[in-house]
């Protein structure tokens, strides 16, 4: 007896009328919701050339990459199976904008070949951000509380996000005296959380009880300032382990001025299966799915391998996962109104980011940044960025001569000319919604 043949290739999915309607709508909120933060939606192209975009591919996506002939130039087409490799060859050829950091968002699916009893999608439906050209740790920290907001906004009840940095573990691993090829596996086993397959590449290398017994305890190490005092007692003087226990420090700090600290939980273990992550990495987690809902992180040299070198961060979420875990329920997409930019001194980062949140809930566009300058530069300062992003105005907090319960609302007009109004922060809506309507 024949064996009977699947209808629809393994590991892909017809979505049905309601289902596809609730996905959509699910889309659609999340990309509002990312639009109220300033990032834009971008759409890249389904194939690209083998040759151009393997620069940026690691060596396991690439071999699990569809490929055929282009009939036109004979060239290697590859259907698209990583949208962080194209946004990077997109910017490194000077298309995504000059003003930095950039931000983009998008929604679309990548394709990777998958065994069938691996029990993996080879048609994955994506949603995400990246945000392109600046390295601080308050960019980190705008993308993982991003994150966090992203799925209280579709309802997500429970979740936590597991944040790391490759650049201590690595560290720990180049200091430990393996080999190159054991250094290897080992990430690939750490990344995997595969602890008797990394205990077992440790005794083949032969390395020191006392070595290997730290590489064995870091996947185990996860939680909140306990773990940083931990890297630090392994990490002693060793600047290349210091400085990401540093970052990490650094972001968490900032989360925690942000009001997401109760989702994140900190894992020097965590290391990300792509080899372009050189920095900050995460992965989110909820317990009614066992599996991760996505994930991201820093590659500030990615886009270096296409020519043009620029830091970067970003996100994916696998929406197939993230609709397993929601409960069924419709909920409508909020409108939201022209953009407008959030400026504020760095030592007033909390309470900007408080009004950021204010005004987003009024359904405002807002782009939240500080700066490192004197209060008596703000302003001018401020407007320069709000017209440099073609923005229509700017509130600018911790401006002088402004009350501590008021803002400074500047209109940028086509000219150089540049309309300045205090207003109390309770009217600021009110204000604003006056002057889009």
């Amino acid at each position: 007896m024949k064996p009977a043949r699947s209808l629809i290739p393994i590991g892909t999915a017809a979505l049905l009328p309601q289902t596809a309607q609730y996905v959509r709508q699910l889309e659609g909120q999340l990309l509002t919701h990312l639009a109220q933060w300033g990032y834009q939606e971008i759409i890249p192209p389904t194939f690209e050339y083998l040759d151009v975009l393997s620069a940026g591919l690691p060596a396991d996506i690439l071999e699990k990459s569809y490929k055929f002939a282009d009939w036109t130039t004979g060239r290697i087409l590859v259907l698209r199976p990583d949208v962080t490799a194209q946004v990077a060859r997109i910017v490194a050829m000077g298309m995504g904008g000059v003003g930095l950091p950039l931000r983009f968002s998008y929604r679309t699916t990548v394709f990777r070949y998958e065994p069938d009893h691996a029990g993996r999608d080879r048609e994955i439906f994506q949603l995400g951000v990246e945000l392109i050209g600046v390295d601080t740790p308050k960019m980190d920290a705008e993308i993982l509380t991003l994150l966090v907001e992203s799925l209280k906004e579709i309802g997500l009840p429970e979740f936590k996000i597991s944040v790391g940095h490759v650049g201590f573990y690595k560290a720990l691993l180049a200091q430990s005296g393996l080999s190159e090829v054991g250094r290897k596996q080992a990430e690939l086993a750490a990344a995997r959380k595969d602890l008797p397959r990394l205990e077992e590449i440790l005794r083949q290398e032969r390395l020191s009880p006392k070595r290997a017994r730290i590489l064995l305890e870091m996947p185990s190490q996860f939680g909140g300032e306990d773990v940083l005092e931990w890297g630090r007692k392994v990490a002693g003087r060793h600047s290349a382990l210091t400085q990401p226990l540093n970052r990490l420090t650094q972001v968490y700090h900032l989360l925690d001025l942000t009001g997401v600290k109760e989702h994140v939980s900190l894992d020097l273990g965590e290391f990300r299966g792509f080899d372009y992550y050189d920095g900050l990495v995460f992965d989110v987690f909820t317990e009614t799915l066992g599996c991760e809902l996505g994930g991201g992180g820093r590659y500030n040299h990615l886009i270096g391998r296409f020519g043009r070198d620029l830091p970067s961060t970003g996100f994916a979420l696998d929406m197939n996962h993230v609709f397993s875990a929601l409960q069924p329920s419709m909920r409508g997409v909020s409108s939201c109104m022209s953009p407008l930019l959030l400026v504020a001194p760095d030592n007033q980062f909390g309470y900007a980011f408080q009004l950021a949140q204010y005004l987003r809930k009024e359904s405002f566009q807002v782009i939240h940044e500080t700066m490192s300058v004197s209060r008596s530069s703000l302003a001018c300062l401020a407007g320069d960025r709000a017209q440099a992003l073609a923005l229509p105005l700017v509130v600018i907090l911790g401006a002088p001569a402004v009350a501590s319960d008021s803002v400074l609302v500047v209109r940028i007009r086509k000219s150089s000319y540049r309309q300045q109004v205090k207003v109390k922060r309770s009217d600021l809506p009110s204000f604003l919604k006056s002057q889009f309507l």
